[in-house]
């Protein structure tokens, strides 16, 4: 067991005086240790159980981060990268204590090239950010996962989103990264040409790493037009296999939408209750976003008014206000919130699973059946253009065996998309929650990744217990 660690595997005291007196000398009064400060860096949006860092850390460059990852290296204390906390599966929870690297203050827009449709930004930049400053160049940047999330913070959770059908998840929009490596080193990868053969492709690996290797200080991204025309459509069915299908047909056929996003009748309810949409039944829907130009758009829609219409939609509900558009997708987003409020009181979280299309109905109705086995309420939802859905599953932690029921219901969903072909994450990503499903839908493969995990973080600073299941015992830990 190392020096530096107690027990239980966590930092002893002396260890964190030392490291916390060093900090200091590198970020002066940008270093906290109160309960209040800590507590709001040891968990997410996920399931409301945390776990406490001994100290937060607020850097403002690429040197000071290095700076702290050294001091923690030679402690062999561990790093938690923070960004906003809109992470979903416990990734950003001190298991063992340590330092948490919280980047909002790294929050510049470094670079725009407009001209070669990309930018690099600090990894504290958040999505709305960079769309604002964009104002006026006739760009944007289109991976929306709801959340008002980091860019380093989608880069590190490969996140996606409602417009992935169309422009592809942080997997394809991250050109190249500035990366802290566990010992301390600032490396760069990938750059801004839009195809590169040389070497291996670390701009991938640390894309999804979730911080267990690295800590992502800058990110490079690429940026689009803005759509000469952006129309909205609502189309209603009498159940949630007729909307389904209507999704796998325009998936087939190639329609390129920019969104299609399924709320189920408990969600639809809940949506209609909480952010007040008005018109509207509580019955299975889909949003629809198409982009391009005026007659592009035009037959992007008439195509999928048919392919409704053929399975029982309703008539399109069309707007192409940008306030409506902005009503309709903010009810999206809220959607949690939304479920949430069905049961005051209540605790909730989100999973999500992704299938191939032509699987999406068979799993999303097997999903819906074993809901209604377990009482639970646990709407769906979700980007279902790519095969992506999500749970919200709410449960009363006061009542024996809800919570478990809960746990078991989100783990079932996960195993099912594996069994279909698919995954148990679409773009939620690992975390502690999901590891025993990952070693289940990758196997021997498992081996491989524990093995970059010890070859790039020797001493396992880097968020400790996540992603990628321990391979054995490290540095005095479980």
């Amino acid at each position: 067991m190392n020096a530096a660690t107690g027990t239980r595997g966590r930092p002893t005291a002396e260890a964190i005086r030392s490291v916390t007196e060093g900090l200091r000398l590198t970020c002066g009064d940008r270093v906290a240790t109160g309960q209040a400060i800590r507590d709001q860096h040891g968990h997410g949006e996920g399931l409301a159980d945390g776990a406490l860092p001994d100290v937060v850390v607020f850097p403002q460059s690429n040197d000071e981060v290095a700076a702290v990852v050294r001091l923690c290296a030679a402690a062999r204390m561990p790093v938690i990268a923070f960004g906003v906390g809109t992470s979903l599966e416990g990734h950003v929870a001190a298991l063992y204590g340590g330092v948490c690297i919280d980047l909002s203050q790294m929050n510049r827009v470094l670079e725009v090239h407009a001209e070669d449709l990309d930018c690099r930004v600090q990894a504290g930049v958040t999505r709305e950010q960079l769309n604002a400053e964009l104002k006026g160049t006739g760009l944007f940047f289109p991976i929306d996962p709801g959340a008002n999330a980091t860019l380093g913070g989608m880069a590190s959770t490969r996140a996606s989103g409602t417009n992935a059908v169309r422009y592809g998840t942080m997997r394809e929009n991250v050109l190249g990264l500035t990366v802290v490596t566990a010992d301390g080193r600032i490396v760069h990868t990938g750059g801004r040409a839009r195809k590169s053969s040389a070497g291996y492709d670390l701009t991938r690996l640390f894309v999804g790493a979730e911080g267990t290797l690295g800590v992502i200080t800058e990110v490079a991204v690429r940026l689009y037009g803005i759509p000469e025309a952006i129309s909205a459509a609502v189309c209603q069915f009498p159940d949630l296999k007729s909307a389904v299908d209507s999704v796998i047909v325009a998936m087939q056929l190639g329609v390129p939408v920019a969104r299609i996003e399924l709320l189920d009748a408990v969600q639809m309810d809940a949506s209609i209750r909480y952010s007040r949409l008005d018109g509207f039944a509580a019955k299975p829907t889909l949003f629809f976003e198409f982009h391009g130009t005026e007659a592009s758009v035009r037959e992007q829609a008439e195509t999928i008014e048919s392919i409704t219409g053929d399975h029982g939609g309703s008539a399109f509900r069309w707007t192409s206000s940008p306030e409506e558009r902005s009503k309709l997708w903010k009810a999206r987003h809220n959607a949690y919130y939304a479920a949430l409020a069905l049961a005051p009181g209540s605790q909730a979280f989100a999973t999500d699973a992704c299938v191939p299309i032509s699987r999406l109905a068979d799993c999303v109705m097997e999903t819906q059946a074993d809901i209604d086995a377990t009482g639970l309420i646990a709407p769906i939802l979700g980007h279902v253009g790519d095969g992506n859905f999500h749970l919200v599953i709410v449960f009363d932690p006061a009542r024996p065996g809800d919570r478990e029921k809960a746990e078991g219901l989100a783990a079932r969903a996960s195993l099912r998309a594996i069994a279909m072909g698919g995954t148990c994450t679409g773009e939620h990503g690992i975390g502690v929650h999901k590891l025993d499903a990952l070693v289940v839908e990758h196997g021997e493969a498992v081996s491989l990744m524990q093995a970059v995990k010890r070859a790039l973080d020797p001493l396992d600073i880097m968020n400790p217990g996540k992603t990628v299941p321990h391979a054995g015992p490290v540095a005095g830990r479980p």
